[in-house]
């Protein structure tokens, strides 16, 4: 049986969103590309993935009478992302696959990709993509590059909790997040030596998520983006213009 899939929706703390000021409508994964909204986009596709079950958490009530229309599991939220899978993990257990309402591209194979790239006994695994693969699918795009040994890579907000060690997980998922644009940080949390390997282009992706993961107690592994598309959401006005130019490149 495939996992269930998890989408967050839920509010920014200050209720304030460039996009959803732009497109006129109370939250921005109500934002259309074409006759969709952006949550109806990322449903469809956990659907096709054939998922056991598409949960989504929200906390907007507009958001939850859409996640009603389309015939999803609506969760709660809590004060964050990551506290947010861990109620939603409360309820599903292991395995379970997250990703985000604003992930509007997202494709059915993405996530086949990410559960088979996942090597055995591995807790948590995350997708993420090469910055030369996300150029050559949207040049142009500006994104968040992590800058190690061997090369820029960029997350696509999408993550496989594999086995029962999930609180664990979900610690390793929100220091990385947090830390996505400081990713010395990230590095100077796993000891000098790993600190002085960063420093000095010696540390590859690959091995900073194994180290996170081992310096808190888990089995953690990166899965390379089958598509640089993966690592495109919609987080301002011109993120969702791209959306739609790559949905529909005809128009």
């Amino acid at each position: 049986m495939t996992p269930p899939v998890l989408i967050l929706a839920g509010s920014r703390p200050n209720g304030l969103d460039s996009v959803a000021a732009a497109e006129g409508v109370p939250h921005k994964v109500l934002a259309r590309v074409g006759e969709t909204t952006l949550l109806e986009r990322v449903v469809v596709a956990a659907r096709a993935y054939g998922a056991s079950e598409v949960l989504v958490a929200a906390n907007h009530p507009e958001v939850e009478d859409e996640v009603r229309r389309l015939g999803a599991t609506l969760l709660p939220t809590a004060s964050g992302p990551s506290e947010s899978v861990a109620l939603a993990f409360e309820r599903t257990g292991a395995p379970l696959l997250v990703t985000t309402a604003d992930h509007a591209l997202l494709e059915p194979g993405w996530l086949a990709a990410l559960v088979a790239g996942t090597p055995p006994d591995t807790d948590v695994s995350l997708m993420l993509a090469r910055r030369a693969a996300v150029e050559t699918a949207a040049p142009g795009s500006k994104r968040t590059w992590l800058s190690l040994a061997d090369g820029d890579w960029s997350g696509c907000n999408l993550f496989f909790l594999a086995t029962p060690t999930t609180p664990l997980a979900i610690a390793a998922w929100r220091r990385v997040e947090a830390d996505r644009k400081r990713p010395w940080r990230i590095a100077a949390r796993l000891g000098w030596g790993t600190l002085w390997n960063f420093l000095t282009g010696r540390l590859t992706m690959a091995q900073a998520v194994e180290r996170i993961g081992r310096r808190i107690g888990i089995v953690a592994a990166l899965v390379e983006a089958p598509d640089g598309r993966a690592a495109i959401d919609v987080d301002k006005p011109a993120d969702l213009a791209l959306v739609r130019a790559l949905a529909d490149p005809q128009k």
